[in-house]
């Protein structure tokens, strides 16, 4: 799911700054594309089965359409990096209701291969990543300041192989750019939003939209999701909504469910999709060296003079200087303690059996 199931903290202070999570990071069950990768050396599969009733009123036909979803994607050389293909394979059978005639036709309605890369991550600082500590407000609300989004972009190629019915005169190769933003509204809200032109140098392009919104549940492993899509094109135009629900069984696979429809009749459209999405996780975090690292993505550098003690205008010390930190007794210290308690009792016990003096 887009969401990230409330994400583990992106690394630790010795290693390096990651998208990588400890829980699996799905794009399914909608069609939107998170703004992060899954993690350097995460290989992660993403398939579903999907079943479709389409009626075009005025060409009066009817059709029923079986297919597969799949999505490999793969971190690639580095965190913000990730190599993605999405493939789509269809058998629709038409019937054509004013002659009684049918007809089938199979093939790719998706093939295409492409690179995502994450040009600003608005919580690389672990500082917006951390909970405030004084308002429950500010972790729970949403703010304006949360629609502020982590921003990628996509670049690909869509492949039109042989004799493609679904896509008549296309060339070989087309190509396709997107960019997609994540912002997390609350800690159980995320939103998603995703602008592409597609099938570039084809007669016909395509310039979509997605916006998706998911929510978690209180039971992390159970979040939902409600997605609009647009599509503009003089081949095909249309507006869909779709929603479902996807079920964490490990960190590594997620199981998911979703139907959907379309605003239109030419085609009227209504489709039921169940998948699941499986990572295979060898990533490793880097160790950085302590003098190669950021010192304000580790609470920030140490003031020059944060070790002296800090000493008012009436010579006692106010405090803040990290030598005025009160760290408890020590060895020493509570030997002499023991020894002068010890040294109180003694006394006590001589004065009780002493002689009382007139």
């Amino acid at each position: 799911m887009k969401h990230l199931l409330y994400i583990i903290a992106f690394a630790l202070p010795l290693t390096t700054l990651a998208q990588y999570t400890d829980v699996i990071n799905s794009n399914r069950p909608g069609l939107s594309v998170s703004a992060y990768a899954v993690g350097k050396n995460v290989i992660q599969l993403e398939a579903g089965l999907f079943y479709e009733q389409s009626d075009h009123e005025l060409l009066n036909t009817e059709s029923n359409i079986w297919g597969t979803d799949i999505s490999l994607r793969y971190g690639l050389l580095f965190e913000q990096l990730e190599l993605n293909y999405e493939g789509s394979y269809q058998n629709q059978n038409i019937t054509f209701t004013d002659f009684g005639t049918s007809a089938n036709q199979t093939d790719f309605s998706r093939n295409r291969l492409g690179l995502k890369y994450l040009i600003y991550d608005r919580y690389k600082s672990e500082e917006r990543s951390k909970p405030n500590l004084y308002s429950w407000r500010a972790n729970n609300v949403f703010q304006w300041e949360n629609l502020i989004p982590s921003v990628s972009i996509y670049g690909g190629a869509t492949f039109n192989l042989g004799e493609n019915p679904f896509y008549v005169g296309d060339p070989t190769v087309s190509y396709s750019g997107m960019v997609a933003t994540q912002s997390k509204l609350t800690p159980r809200f995320v939103l998603i939003t995703n602008i592409a032109y597609d099938r570039i140098s084809t007669d016909f392009p395509e310039l979509s939209y997605l916006v998706s919104l998911s929510h978690g549940f209180r039971n992390p492993k159970w979040s939902a999701f409600l997605e609009n899509q647009g599509i503009q094109s003089d081949r095909y135009s249309d507006l869909l909504l779709r929603g479902g629900v996807a079920h964490l069984l490990t960190e590594d696979l997620q199981v998911d469910f979703n139907l959907g429809a379309s605003f239109k009749n030419t085609p009227s459209r209504i489709f039921v999709t169940m998948g699941a999405s499986y990572r295979f996780d060898l990533h490793t975090d880097t160790a950085v060296a302590i003098d190669e690292q950021d010192a304000d993505g580790n609470g920030g550098a140490i003031a020059k003079n944060a070790m002296k003690k800090k000493v008012g205008r009436n010579g006692e010390r106010d405090g803040t200087g990290a030598e005025d930190i009160d760290l408890g007794p020590s060895k020493k210290q509570l030997r002499k303690m023991e020894k002068a308690e010890k040294k109180k009792k003694k006394n006590k016990r001589d004065d009780a059996n002493g002689e009382i003096e007139f």
